[in-house]
């Protein structure tokens, strides 16, 4: 298959590409590394009338650590460059299952958060430790935490009109994370990210719901210490989630890897990752 016809625009600043977006009337789609747009631009299952290549855009490139609690990425930094960066583990690690060498070197953050896919590797991580994602749109920079930002599969509060910017990374104390793929590339079938940021845990679970899946009484469990809050935790964990059966796996099956692999990430999280370490 071939795109439907379109205009293509290279805007040379953020200010820029918000008013060609603005003009389209919802007809407009940002693309930068094109991971996922363009397969879906190739199927005709999205037909925008105008593609606005930000690619060019100065100052949406750069990773830079805030007082060593944050980490901010701008909205065109690439997968491959997360795997190399020395200030957040969790992000780090994560980056390293999302596709193939290809996709990494191409996909950004800031696509893969707007995407929003509930298996994606990104949404979790901005989930888990709440990232503060920027958004420009007409009336200037707006901020949210990534809990509020995703509302459903590949559904965000973006406005047709909007672009994210940068998204702030809180860096984890202790963080562990665990995926189960049945290849390698593949997107998770579960997913778990377990972050310990200034001593409360937080704990989401990607592939079982249409958001990062978070459970209080889990987190509590583990907030409150003692021997088996891991395991504990890791039931509530997997008694709390809906998932549906697919051609991918059962509900049961997902619910008993949800069990295990959040087992798996907290006990790689108690068991001492550590601030920076990958």
């Amino acid at each position: 298959m071939k795109p439907a016809p379109f205009d293509y625009v290279v805007p040379t600043s953020v200010t820029e590409a918000i008013r060609i977006l603005a003009g389209a009337n919802g007809d407009g789609k940002i693309i930068a590394g094109g991971q996922s747009l363009i397969p879906v631009l190739a199927l005709r299952m999205s037909r925008p009338a105008v593609l606005v290549d930000i690619n060019r855009l100065h100052g949406l490139s750069a990773i830079t650590s805030l007082d060593g609690q944050t980490v901010r990425l701008g909205a065109l930094v690439r997968h491959s460059r997360l795997i190399e960066q020395p200030y957040h583990g969790l992000l780090a690690e994560a980056a390293r299952w999302i596709g193939h060498t290809a996709i990494r070197s191409r996909g950004t953050s800031g696509g893969s958060i707007a995407h929003a896919d509930p298996s994606a590797e990104l949404p979790i991580v901005a989930a888990v430790v709440n990232a503060t994602i920027h958004v420009a749109g007409p009336g200037g920079i707006r901020r949210q935490s990534a809990r509020e930002f995703f509302t459903g599969a590949l559904e965000t509060t973006l406005a047709e009109d909007e672009m994210i910017t940068a998204v702030d990374m809180p860096i984890p104390d202790r963080w562990g994370f665990a995926e189960l793929s049945r290849r390698h590339g593949d997107f998770g079938l579960v997913t778990v990210a377990a972050a310990e940021i200034r001593e409360r845990w937080s704990v989401c679970v990607g592939g079982v719901g249409s958001v990062p899946y978070q459970c209080a009484e889990a987190e509590e469990l583990l907030n409150g210490g003692g021997a088996k809050a891991v395991e504990q935790a890791a039931s509530a964990i997997a008694a709390g989630i809906t998932p549906s059966d697919d051609i991918h796996a059962t509900a049961d099956y997902r619910r008993a890897m949800t069990e295990e692999f959040t087992r798996r990430a907290l006990r790689q999280a108690t068991a001492g990752n550590q601030k920076g370490t990958t």
